[in-house]
C-alpha cells in the first residue's frame, strides 16, 4: 500500500484537473497566430491552443445510507476500475494519535468477516487484476482494476471491508501492520537523503495540534503506542458509507452495476456524521531558520516555505503559475541566477502545494557539493529582484496553458485515472462536475494575477527555512539557523512483538441479507484481443512500428537508438549519458531557450535518456501537432547545437547527481551488486553516468565523435501509437528517411564471467542505517533465451507479486519489511536473477536466511493450487495490457527489440497454460541455486556484520561503497 500525497508538486500543480475525467471531445482547429513575445519562434509554430470543448459523461446518485456513487462507461477495453475514496486523511487525526489513517489503510487489506487473511490481494490477482490503496493529508482511497467479469468480486470485497471488517481486527494482525508501517517509514523517510525535511517544515509551519503539523506516516512513537481500541474507534467514526464516494469506470452495463452496488453496499448501515473541516490557514509572525545534519546527504539542501491559501481558492491557481514561472525553463529567474550565472546548483524548484485546509509555497534547492547555503539564500533573493524587474510575459502564461489539452488527455488515458479524480472532485470539492470550474479557473489566470500573489504571499513575508547538510558540515548551514529536533530511531536488538495468546475465537458475523461468505462467480474472462500493429523498414534502414488507436486525439512515440552505455569506452565512461542531455540543449538553428519554447508552445513533451543498451527520444503530443513535433525531433536528432556553455552545466549537474547517490543506500546497493555480478570488464558493472572523474574528462570532441560513429538509422527504431494512420506516421517520418544518412554501427559483444561456484556474503557499511538493503542473486539468461518467459512464470509465486512467498513471510508474517520481491531481468545480454528487500536493521541476518531458505524450498515444487493461481494471474491480466498508449508503446518496443512476432503475447499465454508442475520444478532446479549466489547487504556494519561469519557462507567480505574489500577496523 502506498503513502500517496495528492498535493501535486512542481509542474503537475497547475493541472490538478488533468487526471480527472472522461470526456467527449470536439477537436479545435489549429490556431497559428503569434504574439509579440514570440518573434524568435518559427513562423509555423502554433500558439497555445484553446482548450477542446470537453464534457463529462457520468451519472451520480446516492444510496439511502449516504454512499455517493459515480458511474462512467468506457467500452474501449474489457476492464473496470473501482475506486472508493473516504473523507479521512491524516487531517482527521489528533496529536498523540497520528498515522492512524495510513495505518488503517493497511489494516483494510488484512481480512474481513467474509474474506480470509491475506486474500484481498490474492483474490484480485487470481482474477487478473491489480489493487492498492493510498493515504494523504486529505483522504484515503482504495482501488482495483480488473477484467470486466470480476466486477461483482470487487464490489463484494470492497463492501465487506466497508461494513463487515472490524470484528476481525485482532491484536496479532494489528501488531503485524504496525511493524509494516514502521518499516515503510524507515524506508521512505529514515533511510533516505533529506527524508526528514517534511517533518521539520510542517512542525514549524503549523501551530501545535494543526492537522497538517504531523506527517501522514505518523510519529513512530504514536505508531508503536496505538491500540486495537484506537483503531476501532477510528473506523467507527470515519469509515461509514456516508463518508465515502464509489466510482465505477469502464466496461459494464449500467442496470447490472446499479443492482450489484445496491446489493453489496445498500445494506451497510450509515455511519456517524462526519462534520466538514473548515479551512485552517496559518500565518507566521517571523521567519524560522532550522538545520539538520543528514546521515545520507552528500550535498546541502535549502528549502524556503511560505504559508499560502488552500486548494481551489482563486489565488491558489495563480500561485501554481508562479512556481512554474520562477523555476521552470531557461528563462526562469531561479535558473538564470542560481544555475546559469552563479553556478551554485543544477536544481532549483519552486512549486505550490495546495491542500484542503491550507497551502504551502516552496522553493527547494539542492546545492552543488560544498556550497554554502547562505549563498543560495542570497541567490534566491537576487532571483526575486530579477523577477520583480522583468515581471511576467504573455509568453510565460501561454507556455503554461499550451500543454493543458495534452495533459488533459494523458490524464484520462486509463479508467483508473478517471476514477481517481472523479472521486477526488466529489469528496474534496463536493461535485465531480467541479472539473469545469477548475478548468476555467486555470485558464483565466493572468500575468497580473501572478504578480499580485507574489506580492501578497511571498515578497517580504516570513517563511520556514531548512538547511539540510551532510553530517559534520554545519559550516554550510544558513546564518542564524537553529538545530531541528529530529528524532532518529536507535538501532537495538530485534525483539518479537509480544501478543498475548488467546484461544482462536469464531469471528462474530454482522447480519446480512444474503450469504456474504460465498465469493461471487466470475464467469468467462475476456478473450485475448491483441491490437493490430504494423511495421516497415525505410530506405535508409530506419525501422518504423505502429499501432493506430483512436480513443484520444493524442500520439505517443519513441525513437530507440541501439548502443547506449554499451558503446561507452570503459576508459572514458559516461559519454552516452551526456549525449542524451546535450542533444536536448538547442539545435543548430535554435538556442536552448528557443527549442524549449517551441516544444512548450506545441503542448508537446519531448525528452531523451540513456539506458544500458540504447539512447531513447520519447514524446507525447496532440494529433494535430504530431507532424510539427516530429519536425522538432528531426531537428534535435540531425542538427545538434554542441553548446559548450550547456555542456559545462550538464557536467556539473551530472556530477552533483553522482555525489548525491554516493550516500544513498539504494544507489549504493545497485552499483555494488552490478559490479560484483558483471565484473570490472563489463559496462553493466558501471552506472550510465560514470564516475565524477569520468564526467570531468569528457570533452565536446568526445561527444561529437560518439555521435558521428554511433547515431545511424540502421540501428534505430521508431514506434508510434495513437490517433494516426500508418500513412500519417510515415509522412511524419519522411524527414528522417530523407535527411538521415545510413552508416554501419557495430555494437560490441562483452563476455560475462558467469562462473560463480560459491555463496558469498558481501556487506557494505552505511553507518547508522535504519534498514538493510538486501540483493541476492547471480547472472541468469538473456531475454532472447527460450526459457526466459517460462522463468517469469516459474518465479511468480516465489516473489513475482505481492502474494509471492518471500513477501508473505517477510512482510505479512514477520512484519520485517515494506515489501520483498524476486525476479529475472534480461535483454539481448544475460540479465540477473535477483531477490531483494529493505528490512528493519535488527532483522537483517534472519531476513537473509529466510530468503536463502525460501529459494531452496522452492525447488521442491509448488502446489497445484499455486500453479493455477499463477496461471490465472498472468493470463487474465492480459485484459489490462492494452489500455493506454504507454502500454502499447511498450509492446511495440519489446517486439522491435527482440524481433518478436505480432502474436508473441498469444504465445506467452500458451506457455502459461501448458506449464505443468513438473516443468515448473525443473525450471526452478535448473535456474535457482542459492549455494552459488551473491548475497549483498547494505546496512550498519557495526551492529550487523559479524553475525554472517557464523551463517555458513563460503566467504564473508566487508566492502566499501565502491565495492572494494576493507577490514572491520576501517568501519567508523
Amino acid at each position: 500500500m502506498t503513502n500517496v500525497r495528492f498535493n501535486m508538486k512542481a509542474l503537475a500543480l497547475s493541472f490538478t484537473f488533468l487526471a480527472a475525467v472522461s470526456c467527449k471531445v470536439k477537436d479545435t482547429p489549429q490556431n497559428t497566430s503569434t504574439g509579440p513575445d514570440q518573434a524568435m519562434m518559427e513562423k509555423d509554430t502554433v500558439k497555445a491552443q484553446e482548450s477542446a470543448d470537453l464534457s463529462l459523461d457520468f451519472k451520480k446518485y446516492e444510496l439511502e445510507n449516504g454512499l455517493n456513487v459515480i458511474l462512467h462507461e468506457d467500452k474501449s477495453d474489457p476492464i473496470v476500475s473501482v475506486a472508493i475514496q473516504y473523507g479521512v486523511g491524516s487531517n482527521r487525526e489528533k496529536k498523540g494519535r497520528t498515522g492512524f489513517a495510513h495505518l488503517f489503510e493497511h489494516m483494510l487489506f488484512q481480512e474481513s468477516e467474509n474474506v480470509p487473511q491475506d486474500q484481498f490481494f490474492k483474490t484480485i490477482q487470481d482474477a487478473g487484476g491489480t489493487l492498492n490503496g493510498g493515504t494523504w493529508q486529505d483522504g484515503t482511497i482504495y482501488y482495483e482494476v480488473v477484467p470486466n467479469n470480476a466486477l461483482e468480486t470487487v464490489l463484494w470485497l470492497e463492501s465487506d471491508r466497508m461494513g463487515f471488517l472490524i470484528n476481525t481486527v485482532t491484536e496479532a494482525a494489528f501488531a503485524n501492520q504496525q511493524e509494516v508501517v514502521q518499516n515503510e517509514k524507515r524506508q521512505r523517510v529514515d533511510n533516505n537523503p533529506y527524508g526528514h525535511t517534511g517533518w521539520v517544515i510542517d512542525k514549524n509551519m503549523y501551530p501545535d495540534g494543526h492537522p497538517y503539523s504531523w506527517q501522514v506516516i505518523g510519529e513512530l512513537e504514536d505508531l508503536q503506542n496505538a491500540t486495537v481500541e484506537d483503531v476501532k474507534e477510528f473506523y467507527d467514526k470515519f469509515y461509514g458509507p456516508n463518508n465515502a464516494t464509489l466510482v465505477l469506470a469502464g466496461d459494464f452495463q449500467e442496470d447490472e452495476a446499479r443492482e450489484l452496488i445496491e446489493k453489496y453496499f445498500g445494506e451497510i448501515k450509515k455511519g456517524q456524521e462526519v462534520e466538514p473541516l473548515e479551512t485552517q490557514l496559518v500565518t507566521l509572525d517571523e521567519t524560522k531558520r532550522l538545520y539538520h545534519e543528514d546521515n545520507f546527504a552528500t550535498a546541502p539542501q535549502l528549502n524556503m516555505v511560505w504559508p499560502v491559501v488552500e486548494q481551489y481558492s482563486e489565488d491558489s491557481y495563480a500561485l501554481n503559475y508562479l512556481g512554474e514561472i520562477l523555476s521552470r525553463g531557461k528563462d526562469a529567474p531561479l535558473y538564470e541566477v542560481l544555475v546559469k550565472e552563479k553556478e551554485l546548483t543544477s536544481r532549483a524548484n519552486a512549486y505550490n502545494s495546495p491542500s484542503q485546509l491550507a497551502g504551502q509555497f516552496t522553493i527547494n534547492v539542492t546545492a552543488n557539493s560544498g556550497v554554502d547555503l547562505d549563498s543560495i539564500e542570497m541567490g534566491i533573493e537576487e532571483a526575486f529582484r530579477l523577477f520583480e524587474k522583468e515581471g511576467v510575459s504573455d509568453l510565460d502564461i501561454e507556455k503554461i496553458k499550451a500543454g493543458l489539452e495534452t495533459d488533459f488527455y494523458n490524464g484520462i488515458s486509463s479508467v483508473l485515472g478517471k476514477s481517481f479524480q472523479l472521486a477526488r472532485y466529489d469528496v474534496l470539492a463536493g461535485d465531480p462536475n467541479f472539473y469545469k470550474e477548475d478548468l476555467e479557473n486555470i485558464k483565466s489566470v493572468t500575468k497580473e494575477d501572478v504578480m499580485r500573489v507574489y506580492n501578497e504571499y511571498i515578497k517580504g513575508k516570513p517563511y520556514v527555512m531548512t538547511s539540510f547538510v551532510p553530517k559534520g558540515k554545519t559550516e554550510l548551514i544558513t546564518e542564524n539557523s537553529e538545530k531541528a529536533e529530529v528524532v532518529e530511531e536507535e538501532i537495538t536488538e530485534n525483539k518479537d512483538t509480544e501478543v498475548a495468546e488467546t484461544a482462536p475465537e469464531e469471528v462474530k458475523k454482522t447480519p446480512s441479507n444474503f450469504d456474504r461468505s460465498v465469493q461471487p462467480e466470475m464467469g468467462e474472462s475476456p478473450s485475448l484481443n491483441v491490437p493490430e500493429s504494423w511495421n516497415t523498414e525505410l530506405a535508409n534502414g530506419l525501422e518504423v512500428y505502429g499501432i493506430e488507436q483512436n480513443e484520444l486525439p493524442l500520439v505517443t512515440f519513441s525513437l530507440v537508438i541501439e548502443g547506449g552505455h554499451l558503446l561507452d569506452d570503459l576508459e572514458n565512461n559516461g559519454v552516452a549519458n551526456l549525449m542524451s542531455d546535450i542533444m536536448m540543449e538547442g539545435t543548430a538553428n535554435k538556442t536552448p531557450q528557443e527549442l524549449e519554447d517551441a516544444i512548450a508552445l506545441l503542448g508537446a513533451n519531448i525528452y531523451m535518456y540513456t539506458s544500458n543498451e540504447s539512447i531513447v527520444i520519447r514524446g507525447n503530443t496532440l494529433k494535430r501537432n504530431f507532424a510539427k513535433t516530429m519536425d522538432l525531433v528531426e531537428e534535435i536528432l540531425l542538427e545538434p547545437r554542441w553548446d559548450e556553455e550547456e555542456l559545462a552545466r550538464i557536467k556539473t549537474s551530472t556530477i552533483n547527481g553522482i555525489e548525491r547517490n554516493e550516500a544513498n543506500p539504494n544507489a549504493i546497493a545497485n552499483r555494488v551488486y552490478n559490479k560484483i555480478l558483471y565484473g570490472e570488464d563489463h559496462p553493466f558493472a558501471y552506472t550510465t553516468s560514470g564516475t565524477k572523474e569520468d564526467v570531468k574528462a569528457v570533452s565536446m570532441e568526445d561527444l561529437k565523435q560518439f555521435y558521428t560513429e554511433n547515431f545511424s538509422p540502421t540501428v534505430t527504431r521508431l514506434h508510434v501509437v495513437g490517433a494516426v494512420t500508418k500513412a500519417e506516421a510515415l509522412a511524419a517520418a519522411e524527414g528522417l528517411k530523407n535527411n538521415w544518412e545510413a552508416k554501419e554501427v557495430s555494437i560490441p559483444d562483452f563476455q560475462i564471467q558467469n562462473d560463480r561456484e560459491k555463496a558469498s556474503l558481501y556487506f557494505v557499511d552505511v553507518p547508522d542505517a535504519k534498514q538493510s538493503i538486501i540483493n541476492i542473486g547471480y547472472i541468469a539468461i538473456p531475454r532472447t533465451n527460450e526459457d526466459y518467459y517460462p522463468l517469469e512464470v516459474m518465479n511468480y509465486k516465489l516473489g513475482g507479486s505481492f502474494s509471492g512467498n518471500v513477501n508473505l513471510i517477510l512482510r505479512e508474517e514477520k512484519g520485517y519489511t515494506y515489501g520483498a520481491r524476486s525476479g529475472f531481468s534480461g535483454s539481448k545480454i544475460p540479465g540477473t536473477f535477483t531477490a531483494s528487500s529493505s528490512v528493519r536493521t535488527n532483522t537483517t541476518g534472519e531476513s537473509v536466511q529466510i530468503f536463502r531458505d525460501e529459494i531452496s524450498k522452492y525447488k521442491d515444487g509448488i502446489s497445484k493450487e499455486d500453479l493455477q493461481f499463477t496461471k490465472n494471474a498472468l493470463i487474465k491480466s492480459n485484459a489490462r495490457r492494452f489500455e493506454t498508449q504507454g502500454s502499447l508503446l511498450g509492446m511495440l518496443q519489446e517486439m522491435s527489440a527482440y524481433d518478436l512476432d505480432s502474436d508473441y503475447i498469444e504465445k506467452e499465454e500458451n506457455i502459461v497454460n501448458n506449464m505443468t508442475l513438473e516443468q515448473h520444478q525443473e525450471l526452478a532446479n535448473e535456474y535457482l541455486d542459492e549455494s552459488k549466489m551473491a548475497y549483498l547487504v547494505v546496512g550498519d556494519a557495526k551492529t550487523q556484520f559479524e553475525q554472517f561469519k557464523d551463517m555458513g557462507f563460503d566467504e564473508v567480505k566487508l566492502l566499501n561503497k565502491e565495492g572494494e574489500e576493507i577490514k572491520m577496523e576501517d568501519v567508523k
